[in-house]
């Protein structure tokens, strides 16, 4: 930080401790605000873009993020690291060719190779190539348990849940309780059809994000309290919250529990719309169709033209076209996606 201080010759120490009271806690989007208008006087000062690229990773904006990377790869080409954050970003923004690019140039990095291989797994699995991600996997230390979690990564993908059940629970046994391999078990067990199994490793993640973030604001939307949103920081994403309500949501209304599913969904950390992950998009398009369906089609209709979106989102539109007897938009929707029918459309969907 004393660097950053320096290279960007803050005026007055009050600037400076705004800055460091700010970044120490998590107030990530007011100090992107303060450092883009550093930025904009001092664009080539390296310890103002890599703070500035680490708050915007924190606030899921991965795009802007890897604006950042890119910049400091340029003014620092020696520095690896950077290559390796401004991959990691074009990753989480689903650039998957962008990021196996960069990933190429860092490769064979004795301090680092553990990490890219781990990383270039992650993009080929995006990329649903899953002979390279078994290729890359056989790279990996046995003894990581990343490595026994990418494998049951790989067996759910190829719908061998019993199988990536075993390797969830193993790695949960070794790891200890970690909310996002906690999901993973759930939603085998989901899968499996084992709702009450999947619902308790649900209650897991619930409690401990009530637990130990109450700044999150779990319940309070459906308690009818007024709050702002909590935002997409990388604290949500870390509490697995969100996916483990998804789920919920999901198990209540596959029971017919469509009251309890919409629970799960109002109960969720409150985020603006405009901040809504895809899933969520979905199940609240899928929940609400019976009373909002307008809302409902102008969701799915939006996701569709996401990158990606939820595998059940285009087989879910047409079906929900057919119940409104909305024939001519259902077969719209088939003529314009003709690529989709064969990706995502089985005889059971029809």
């Amino acid at each position: 930080m004393t660097s950053f201080i320096q290279s960007i010759h803050i005026r007055d120490g009050e600037y400076t401790k705004i800055i460091y009271t700010m970044i120490k806690e998590q107030r990530y989007t007011d100090s992107i605000h303060v450092l883009t208008d550093l930025l904009a006087s001092h664009p080539d000062s390296r310890p103002c873009l890599s703070l500035l690229a680490h708050c915007y990773f924190y606030t899921q904006d991965f795009i802007n993020a890897a604006e950042c990377y890119e910049k400091l790869v340029h003014l620092c080409p020696e520095e690896k690291l950077y290559k390796l954050y401004y991959a990691q970003s074009l990753h989480q923004a689903c650039l998957f060719q962008e990021a196996w690019n960069v990933c190429l140039t860092i490769a064979n990095h004795s301090n680092l190779d553990n990490h890219v291989k781990k990383l270039q797994a992650a993009i080929k699995y995006g990329q649903e190539d899953i002979i390279a991600v078994k290729n890359l996997i056989d790279q990996c230390p046995p003894d990581d348990i990343d490595t026994e979690i990418n494998l049951g990564c790989i067996l759910y993908k190829e719908e061998q849940y019993e199988k990536a059940l075993k390797k969830f629970l193993s790695a949960l046994q070794i790891a200890g309780f970690k909310p996002h391999l906690s999901y993973n078990v759930a939603l085998c067990f989901y899968k499996l059809k084992e709702y009450s199994s999947s619902l308790k490793h649900i209650a897991d993640i619930i409690e401990q994000g009530i637990r130990e973030h109450p700044e999150l604001s779990v319940g309070v939307t459906t308690e009818g309290i007024e709050v702002r949103s909590v935002g997409n920081t990388l604290t949500l994403h870390e509490t697995a919250l969100t996916e483990a309500f998804n789920l919920k949501a999901a198990i209540e209304y596959q029971l017919k529990n469509y009251d309890a599913a919409k629970d799960a969904l109002t109960d969720m950390p409150p985020r603006s719309e405009e901040e809504l992950d895809a899933v969520t998009l979905h199940n609240q398009a899928l929940i609400n169709m019976d009373t909002k369906p307008n809302e409902g089609f102008e969701k799915l209709q939006f996701l569709l033209q996401q990158n990606p979106f939820p595998p059940e989102t285009f087989a879910n539109l047409l079906l929900l076209y057919c119940k409104f007897q909305y024939y001519d938009l259902a077969a719209d929707v088939l003529a314009e996606n003709v690529h989709l029918t064969y990706k995502y459309l089985t005889p059971v969907s029809i």
